[in-house]
């Protein structure tokens, strides 16, 4: 999609004070790490609610924050683990927007070059309610117009972050790939009800397929979601199921490798976003190399982070988080030695001590109001 009214970048604005693919970036490698496109959508995200809100009445939130949210929850969370991250999408001209694009853009240091405001178009919103640990969204939009052809979209990139749709292709997944990117393919609920891996036609393009065990379960018709990952990998290299409060399991077709990582226990107050985050922290880790296993349990570390914030985008967490957790969970007392080892691989990753001078600490969040004027 070609860029209207906004200024294009030709590479990373700001980087992050933490890169993960150093030791592995040379001269003539793709410009960016990770390219997407989707929707962007304003959350408005309510929590604190007792109970469902229940008809006739009215029912007040103890908490509330607003980001950017759909596919900017994915964008920013990659960003902010240090991948120079690329997104094409559409964009309203009204404050919504443009609130999301600055966020976006100037906040994570996201290029957004292949991106564009649409004249008149409003920005897609979504309200997001979340109670017993669980969510209920209402969203609403209009379709933006047709997309300009663009011929350097996608861009040149170590990876692509996919979202498969049954029965429809999508032609720039096909041309990511070409270019040589690695394709990491999630989806959403078959609503047709026909589960039909037949119907994925872009999962041939796809070096990995992250879906939850409900959906790899109907894909397959096994009733183990181990079973069912390791029938998956009959049609894509690389598999990863999560389980919910069970953690994650995962398959390496080509190494051989399997993986099971429990969940991390944590009090969770907004689960938006989760899942995103969950696929943003296992491709770092896939692009950075690392074994299956560190790989699945940097995913789960990162979910697990993210529902304690605000809003989905935003409660991304990035290295200083990380760093934080690592150094607080190995002072606090009663602690399973086992468990520690299973993160000992932070321990070369992470940045010193939280709040060291030059890094931003905490990273911005999700609040009530946008528009707030801007103090001298």
């Amino acid at each position: 999609m070609a860029a209207t009214g906004k200024a294009r970048t030709e590479g990373p604005d700001r980087p992050s004070p933490h890169d993960p693919l150093a030791a592995l970036r040379a001269p003539g490698d793709p410009p960016w790490d990770v390219y997407l496109t989707g929707t962007v959508f304003l959350d408005i995200v309510f929590t604190g609610l007792d109970s469902a809100p229940v008809r006739g009445t009215e029912s007040w939130a103890r908490g509330m924050g607003s980001s950017p949210g759909g596919v900017a929850n994915m964008a920013t969370a990659l960003a902010r683990l240090g991948l120079r991250t690329s997104l094409a999408a559409a964009f309203g001209d009204d404050h919504y927007g443009e609130y999301c694009w600055d966020t976006l853009e100037r906040g994570e240091g996201i290029d957004l070059s292949p991106s564009r405001t649409v004249p008149g178009w409003h920005s897609p919103v979504t309200v997001s309610m979340a109670y017993e640990g669980e969510r209920t969204m209402v969203s609403h939009g209009h379709e933006p117009p047709p997309e300009e052809p663009a011929p350097d979209c996608p861009p040149r990139a170590r990876a692509a972050v996919a979202s498969l749709t049954p029965g429809r292709g999508a032609p720039w997944i096909a041309q990511a790939a070409r270019k040589g990117a690695r394709i990491f393919g999630d989806v959403g609920w078959d609503d047709s009800g026909k589960w039909d891996l037949a119907r994925l036609t872009d999962l041939r393009h796809c070096e990995a397929f992250l879906p939850n065990a409900a959906e790899a379960m109907r894909y397959t018709g096994t009733d183990c979601p181990r079973a069912a990952a390791h029938a998956l990998t009959a049609h894509v290299p690389v598999v990863v199921v999560t389980l919910g409060a069970e953690g994650a399991y995962a398959v390496d077709r080509r190494t051989g490798e399997t993986a099971s990582v429990p969940a991390i226990e944590v009090e969770a107050m907004d689960p938006t976003g989760a899942g995103d985050v969950f696929v943003a922290g296992f491709v770092t880790g896939s692009l950075a190399g690392w074994p299956l296993a560190d790989r699945l349990a940097f995913a789960g570390l990162t979910a697990a982070l993210s529902v304690q914030e605000f809003g989905g985008s935003l409660s991304a967490p990035g290295w200083s988080e990380i760093g934080a957790w690592w150094h607080r969970v190995q002072c606090a007392e009663g602690q399973d030695p086992s468990a520690l080892r299973r993160y000992e691989f932070l321990a070369g990753l992470v940045p010193g001590e939280p709040g060291e001078p030059g890094r931003r600490w905490p990273l911005r969040r999700a609040v009530p109001t946008i528009g707030f004027r801007r103090s001298a």
